[in-house]
């Protein structure tokens, strides 16, 4: 027994990928199962398809975590006979859980859009088209000197205290904390009914107000007392700003068929569909991944070269070109390259599971 439950595998997920941050038509965390049922292993995938099922029960795993979700629409009805009611009907007689991260990880820090864009190695990347701004708060507790360490590690575990590419990011100052345990009380620290003085450290870190109520329960956990004493303080500070897409540079400028090579070599592709000139010289990129072509605009706006999405249509195409804007189009499937980070991902947090990555190609396009 590994003692793993869905859940908690959701709730590290949650960290990395917030559920607050996908769009709003976005249909993200639990699809279908019990976020209660202990974890027999994981199968991560970009799509929910039979073949995928199939490999879930081959490899014993009962959690499935893609990136597309499952049920998009509301269901009026299961049908056994259909395609999603087949798949629904497998999955509930396997006992097996789905969980989609999906706008949620092609915004997040290290996400989908992210991976892409280390994948060609863009410098000074930042958000395409800008999203959310987070928010921060200042958490301030009260801890004995001999737990500081202890406590000040479960809380850049939780989310706190980074800043930057920095963790345990804190500011401590000594003091002396007093309490008088009353009747009914069990203390670490002094005696029921006698006022105890204790030689404490005040420990304050900057927690993004997303992570505050996973920072504050691990707190509890890692802190020896009874009854921790804390302050929570909003602030004006703004914190990271998050959005869909990104724009970076190239390291070199290179031609655009130079690129067009690397993106076929990077994202693992045999073909892609462009618009613009094989010699044009090509150094500020965009790149948002799955369907980006009502965001070509602001590729425009942010000064880009080129910009590189999937499912691009003819008349948005067209534009593109009547616009100068040279577009690169490696299909919405490089988006399976969060099917490894992913993985990794989740073996980080939890090294006692089987985490695998589905090898199944759930792309339907086929190239002659």
């Amino acid at each position: 027994m590994n003692n793993v439950t869905h859940n908690s595998i959701f709730k590290a997920l949650e960290l990395w990928a917030p559920k607050h941050l996908a769009y709003d038509w976005d249909n993200v965390g639990l699809q279908l199962g019990s976020k209660k049922t202990e974890t027999t292993g994981v199968l991560v995938t970009l799509d929910v398809t039979e073949s995928v099922i199939e490999e879930a029960i081959e490899h014993n795993v009962n959690v499935i975590i893609a990136h597309h979700p499952m049920i998009f629409h509301p269901l009026k009805t299961i049908d056994y006979e259909s395609i999603k009611g087949k798949l629904i009907k497998k999955l509930i007689e396997h006992n097996i859980t789905v969980y989609a991260s999906h706008t949620n990880l092609d915004i997040a820090k290290g996400g989908v859009n992210d991976l892409l864009s280390d994948q060609i190695e863009l410098e000074k990347v930042t958000p395409l088209v800008k999203t959310h701004t987070e928010s921060l708060v200042k958490l301030v507790v009260f801890t004995p000197i001999s737990y500081v360490q202890q406590v000040v590690d479960a809380l850049s575990k939780a989310g706190a205290g980074h800043i930057g590419n920095y963790s345990h990011c804190t500011f401590q100052s000594a003091g002396t904390g007093t309490f008088k345990p009353l009747d009914g009380t069990t203390p670490f620290i002094g005696k029921q009914g006698e006022v105890e003085h204790v030689e404490e450290m005040k420990i304050e870190t900057i927690v993004p107000e997303k992570n505050l109520h996973q920072v504050i329960e691990v707190m509890s956990e890692a802190h020896p007392y009874e009854e921790v004493a804390y302050d929570i303080i909003p602030l004006k500070n703004e914190g990271e700003t998050l959005g869909i897409g990104r724009i970076g540079s190239l390291k070199e400028e290179m031609t655009l068929l130079q690129l067009i090579n690397v993106i076929k070599t990077k994202y693992g592709v045999d073909y892609v569909r462009f618009v613009g000139d094989q010699t044009q010289r090509i150094k500020r990129v965009a790149i948002l991944g799955g369907s980006g072509e009502k965001y070509i605009e602001h590729a425009i706006n942010a000064g880009a070269d080129v910009y590189i999405t999937g499912d691009m249509t003819f008349h948005h195409a067209q534009d593109a070109k009547e616009e100068g804007l040279s577009i690169i189009d490696p299909g919405h499937y490089i988006e399976k390259i969060m099917k490894q980070a992913t993985q990794q991902y989740i073996q980080a947090a939890f090294p006692q599971l089987k985490v695998i990555k589905s090898a199944v190609n759930t792309d339907p396009f086929q190239f002659l």
